[in-house]
């Protein structure tokens, strides 16, 4: 079947595809969405995770920070985001009855609390260091929602060139050894450079500073804050303003091929069909676009790769995600902070930097490491709307362990349920080498019985979200400015979606100020077709 031709076909309805069409249909354009899922919001969703259990979780994606203020007006959103008051917790490995609790709300007891792991001298370095990464921050981050900066330019914006040296253009590892004494200070400002990224925070190629760069550039604070209402309540918002601006959405819509003209052909009702778009935004990762496009991939999906270029490697990601739902906080073998303040923000686990590099280090000779490096969020601290009122009435909580350092090397279409029960097992041992309590005594379980507990592995994300390699990101994350010798001609060239094909633009977590809930790629791929 052949559908009329509409200005814009956006394939993929996660957040950036539900952002651009909001855009683009509020300009006026016809906006066709098309969603393989039987929902949209791809990675942004909630869900009801255990069956027979009133708590929507988070079940991918988890915080926001990324996301500009300035999307949020334009569009009209009505997206509260809570703030948490302490920023993270991290037990001293050396001897667990200790710990690191930074507390935005009191300086002088996070004073202490580095005195209480050795770590005194590092405590105004800490400080120095943070006011720091919020001046590239408050440079940066106005950048993302306009044409890319040059990096020139960037520098000049930043206005320091030892911040610039320090975080741009040397290795993580070398500011992090210069700037802190203390192994677990060290660790706990690594884990920034390094959520997703299977990378060594030494790495010449810099790959830990990329990740580091948007994990601290967030709407000028590098906050981290809480989605009321879980990660469906942003695509829901983002839903709801493309379709009142007249987006039309289809989903359980297979695509299964895009030509360079702009045709997309997709699969819905058991019918096969074809519809022209004026411009194709491709809300996927380059890869699967390498594979839409097939044998019409003349010139690489990426601009700055030569015309004729072979794809890149396939993506690959390095974490595991495991959702628990406890009948309470565990209790702590640090009797000095109470559970409610070390689960109210991060909680590192096994993250000193000796471990990360250690854990990688394992990890990229194919050895599984002894203690896999984790972080805990807890959503329902700071937003127990996710929860029934029984279950917070009960004091149910949840938490999201997120492992670094797995890679999706290690797991087979053969292994699936294998490597599962091993990265979960080991998650749990991880966690556990830090409780004064068995984590498996607490857990919630479901009408049949079954222990609330689910895992996410590289696979999973890559059968259930169509992400190569399991990479949250799409693939390797990149500066969000251009080299200098990169002369942009083209309007998605300057906004940083282009790919070889003039009228099929990026605009999801891959293009060029991507990953992260973030509508950023969704918005400079919309402002690239109106410029046009």
């Amino acid at each position: 079947m052949i559908e009329p031709t509409h200005d814009v076909v956006i394939v993929g309805g996660g957040h950036n595809g539900l952002t651009a069409a909001a855009y683009l249909a509020l300009a006026g354009k016809t906006v066709l969405l098309l969603e393989r899922a039987d929902r949209v919001g791809g990675a942004a969703v909630s869900a009801e995770a255990f069956p027979g259990v009133d708590a929507r979780l988070s079940r991918y994606s988890y915080l926001v920070s990324l996301l500009p203020q300035r999307i949020i007006d334009e569009l009209g959103l009505e997206i509260e985001l809570a703030q948490r008051r302490y920023s993270s917790y991290t037990p001293d490995p050396a001897d667990t009855r200790a710990g690191l609790l930074v507390d935005r709300g009191d300086t002088d007891a996070t004073g202490t609390s580095f005195d209480r792991v050795g770590a005194a001298a590092d405590f105004p370095a800490w400080t120095a260091f943070y006011r720091d990464t919020e001046r590239v921050a408050r440079a940066l981050f106005p950048t993302v929602c306009e044409p890319l900066p040059t990096r020139a330019e960037a520098r000049v914006l930043v206005g320091d060139d030892m911040l610039w040296e320090q975080f741009i253009e040397r290795p993580l590892g070398t500011a992090l050894r210069n700037r802190f004494q203390s192994d677990l200070v060290r660790g706990v400002v690594a884990t920034d450079g390094l959520i997703g990224t299977f990378a060594s925070v030494d790495s010449p190629d810099l790959a830990a500073n990329r990740c580091f760069l948007y994990h601290v550039i967030g709407n000028g604070t590098g906050d981290w804050d809480v989605p009321v209402g879980g990660m469906g309540a942003v695509s829901g918002e983002l839903e709801r303003a493309a379709r009142q601006a007249g987006a039309r959405i289809v989903t359980e819509a297979e695509v299964s091929a895009i030509t360079p003209d702009g045709e997309v052909r997709y699969r819905h009702g058991a019918v096969d069909r074809v519809v022209q778009g004026r411009h194709v935004l491709a809300n996927v990762a380059p890869w699967v676009l390498q594979q839409l496009l097939d044998g019409h991939a003349s010139a690489s999906v990426r601009t700055e790769a030569a015309p004729g270029a072979a794809p890149a490697a396939k993506p690959e990601g390095a974490q595991v995600k495991v959702n628990l739902l406890l009948t309470r906080l565990p209790r702590l073998r640090d009797a000095t902070v109470s559970p409610e303040a070390a689960f109210g923000g991060t909680f590192h686990i096994n993250e000193t930097l000796t471990q990360l590099e250690n854990a990688h280090a394992q990890a990229d000779r194919d050895g599984f490491p002894e203690l896999l490096p984790c972080e805990i969020y807890c959503h329902s601290l700071s937003d127990p709307s996710i929860l029934s009122p029984e279950l917070v009435a009960a004091g149910a909580q949840t938490l999201t362990v997120f492992a670094l350092h797995t890679p999706h090397r290690w797991l087979t279409e053969e292994n699936s349920d294998a490597s599962r029960d091993r990265l979960q097992a080991a998650v749990l041992a991880s966690l556990n080498s830090v409780l004064a309590e068995p984590i498996e005594d607490l857990l919630l379980t479901d009408t049949a019985g079954r222990p609330c507990i689910e895992t996410k592995t590289t696979l999973d994300l890559e059968h259930a979200l169509n992400l190569p390699g399991g990479n949250i990101f799409h693939g390797p994350l990149e500066w969000p400015f251009l080299d200098d010798d990169e002369a942009p001609s083209t309007a998605a060239e300057r906004w940083g979606v282009a790919t070889g094909h003039p009228r099929i633009l990026l605009c999801g977590a891959g293009a060029r100020r991507g990953g992260g809930v973030s509508g950023i790629g969704g918005h400079n791929a919309a402002m690239a077709v109106l410029e046009e």
